[in-house]
């Protein structure tokens, strides 16, 4: 079983057992969406830099505590690798797991951050008008001795609108990728409503990146420890991602 570390989306981002918690984690987000106009990958992205610098270090905080999924951090590099932590609501460990965007993921996400000139910029990128009950974010990045946070719950400016939604993909692919895990090793019976789980994100595009899911998804269609109503319809995602 994965271990679990001891601690603690412009946009939104139960119970005890991991069915649930994909159903619950996904109609709250649906429901406490914000009428923001990015929930789309942008079409085009800046390519990812030829020469990468290790030492800047990029993140995204989302924290709502009334939330199932009340806590996010993820911090990465320029290539997107990095970690990603998560809390849930009356849980009081903190799972922490490795976290590596897609090149396409990291392409979006970087093209956006050059796009900020964030730590050149002073912007406040909070609006007039605030939705503190749907999350507070932050976005933070580090180069050097320069590092600079900014801190919102509702943007009008589109590059950070883009951004946070980016990493709110980024974050609900990771969370389920982990939950299929553990229900895999622990409770192979709940494999059938994740898959539901799924494919609810894909339909709304709510992954980073679907293609990067291939080959979990193999790996499922192929698993007999879990039922065949789950590798049937992880045979189905398949077809639908690879169109």
């Amino acid at each position: 079983m994965k271990q679990l570390n001891l601690a603690k989306c412009a946009l939104p981002a139960a119970l005890l057992i991991f069915s649930a918690a994909i159903f619950n984690y996904a109609q709250d987000t649906r429901k406490n969406q914000r009428p923001n106009k990015a929930t789309e990958p942008p079409a085009t992205a800046s390519p990812l830099p030829a020469n990468i610098d290790r030492t800047v270090k990029y993140s995204y905080e989302f924290s709502q505590p009334n939330f199932y999924i009340n806590h996010i951090t993820i911090e990465h590099d320029q290539v997107g690798k990095g970690t990603i932590k998560f809390t849930r609501k009356n849980e009081d460990a903190e799972v922490v797991e490795p976290l590596q965007l897609s090149a396409d993921a990291a392409t979006r996400v970087m093209g956006l951050w050059e796009s900020l000139k964030f730590l050149e910029s002073d912007t406040d990128y909070q609006s007039s008008k605030h939705y503190a009950h749907l999350g507070v974010m932050k976005i933070g990045m580090e180069r050097g001795e320069q590092k600079r946070v900014a801190e919102f719950d509702w943007t009008h400016d589109t590059a950070a609108a883009d951004l946070v939604a980016e990493y709110r993909r980024a974050a609900d692919q990771a969370i389920m990728v982990f939950d299929i895990g553990i229900a895999r090793e622990n409770q192979p019976l709940n494999a059938p409503k994740l898959m539901e789980g799924l494919e609810s994100l894909l339909k709304r595009n709510g992954l980073s990146d679907p293609k990067q899911l291939l080959p979990l998804l193999t790996d499922i269609s192929t698993d007999e420890r879990v039922p065949l109503i789950a590798r049937n319809h992880a045979q189905r995602l398949i077809k639908k991602i690879q169109k």
